[in-house]
């Protein structure tokens, strides 16, 4: 009984390491990027953000090799009803305990001023920033060929703290 519980404890620990990384008590999920095409100048990436920890924490930054330019972005609605594609002031929550999805059509980190295509099936490395857990690096697969309903706005799992 004790070798079947400890091979049940590893498997899972491996399953979760090969699509979660970790930074403190952070642990970014199924990470992915796109652009709208091969020719694009721009590319977003999206990912769950879990906070495992008994602090809230935030995402204050991101940075990478392929892209001049990295902001933290989230679509708001104007007052004409017109959805607008906007720069995140302050960061992104991720409350004790809880997390905080960046999703199409939501929250992500939008990759400006690509320096090389974002190819099918590559992999991409980005530095995401939190103001507690610090300096994370992601390897994020580029990937478009995932379906539109993934991560599509309305998500049920997004959750955000009171001041966002």
């Amino acid at each position: 009984m004790k070798r079947t519980s400890l091979f049940a404890v590893a498997a899972t620990a491996l399953s979760l390491t090969a699509t979660s990384l970790f930074a403190g008590d952070i642990m970014v999920k199924d990470p992915y990027v796109r652009s709208s095409m091969a020719t694009s100048v721009t590319g977003a990436a999206f990912m769950t953000l879990m906070n495992h920890g008994d602090t809230d924490d935030r995402l204050i930054g991101a940075s990478t090799d392929v892209a001049k330019r990295v902001e933290l972005h989230t679509h708001i609605e104007d007052a004409n009803g017109v959805m607008k594609m906007t720069e995140i002031e302050g960061g992104i929550p991720v409350p004790a305990g809880g997390m905080h999805v960046l999703e199409r059509g939501g929250d992500h980190v939008m990759l400006m001023g690509l320096t090389s295509p974002l190819v099918q099936g590559e992999e991409l490395a980005v530095t995401l920033t939190f103001e507690k857990a610090g300096e994370m690096e992601v390897t994020i697969p580029v990937d478009h060929e995932r379906k539109p309903e993934h991560g599509a706005m309305g998500h049920s799992t997004m959750h955000k703290s009171d001041d966002s």
